[in-house]
């Protein structure tokens, strides 16, 4: 296969996949928005399960409905009839993921899910299969082609299993008003959590406080910015009130501009006004800060309370780029 027949069986596969979503659309309708709500008042979960491929979208689903407020587990349908089974409790809902709704293990779960009691929810692309028509709702995903060049693996069918699952898991979400804060309470770890719930609280304090008063020696303040270690130094006044700032940058420019600069005090040398920022603010916003000054440190203040310094280095340690 040359490099053009490569390039054109990648691309024929995006159109024919992207086709099989926008096909969807069709088939948002009355059922779609009866298993929507179902599932939102429920008292139970939702137990997703399929076979082969499906059982792989599966997955995915289960995992999309728990991270995003819709307690949620996966059956994978050939051990269902072997034991498992007994995860399903009363009030819990089965979704089942199906192409063509006849696989054998399909066929023997169905009346046992049915015998239940519970509501069955099919995820099929043969609204006359057998699963299909034994369940309280169908939502559709047939599609006309598969990806695959023999039109058997399958492709753009579990592309559109999936998007069907995340249609269902968003629509989900904007019933249950599903915030941010509540996607953080899920998602404690990792950089995507840190970006969710970190603030500048909880890192300003890891650092030392650096300040000098307003009278304070050239001397003092280079030793001051020397042992703190960030570069920079707080200036207070005699009512310990915040200033202003001095920087490396600042004790250089003092240097090229001022040949008796020994007599000179923090006051005289430091930058006034300086950028600030609360405590309670996200760290996510801090860098955002950051960046739109083109500044690498900030100072913490509160209530007109110098507090501490917020590095840059403390923003990208934790991930938060």
């Amino acid at each position: 296969m040359s490099v053009t027949h490569i390039v054109q069986a990648a691309l024929h596969t995006i159109e024919l996949e992207a086709a099989s979503i926008i096909g969807l659309k069709n088939f948002i309708n009355k059922d779609f928005e009866n298993a929507v709500t179902t599932i939102h008042t429920t008292k139970g979960r939702v137990v997703v399960t399929g076979v082969g491929k499906s059982a792989i979208i599966a997955q995915k689903i289960a995992a999309t409905f728990n991270s995003t407020g819709t307690p949620s587990l996966f059956m994978h349908a050939a051990d269902a009839i072997h034991g498992d089974l007994g995860m399903v409790q009363e009030n819990d809902i089965v979704i089942i993921i199906s192409k063509s709704g006849e696989s054998p293990e399909i066929k023997v779960l169905v009346p046992l899910i049915k015998n239940f009691g519970n509501t069955l929810i099919a995820i099929v692309g043969n609204t006359q299969s057998y699963l299909a028509l034994s369940s309280n709702f169908i939502l559709n995903t047939t599609v006309s082609k598969e990806a695959c060049p023999n039109n058997l693996a399958p492709t753009s069918s579990t592309t559109a299993q999936m998007v069907m699952g995340d249609a269902l898991a968003v629509a989900l979400m904007n019933l249950k008003g599903f915030t941010g804060k509540d996607f953080a309470k899920y998602h404690p770890g990792g950089n995507l959590g840190k970006r969710l719930y970190l603030r500048v609280d909880d890192l300003y304090k890891n650092n030392e406080k650096p300040q000098v008063t307003n009278t304070a020696t050239l001397k003092e303040i280079i030793l001051e910015i020397t042992q703190k270690r960030l570069g920079v130094t707080a200036v207070l006044n005699n009512q310990n009130e915040l200033i202003g700032i001095i920087t490396d940058g600042d004790l250089r420019r003092m240097l090229e501009k001022n040949e008796n600069f020994m007599q000179l005090t923090a006051q005289e040398i430091a930058t006034k006004n300086p950028k600030t920022i609360s405590p309670d603010i996200m760290a996510v916003q801090a860098m955002e800060i950051l960046r739109e000054h083109n500044i690498s440190h900030i100072l913490v203040t509160e209530n007109n309370q110098y507090l501490g310094v917020l590095h840059i280095h403390d923003l990208i340690k934790e991930g938060i780029v």
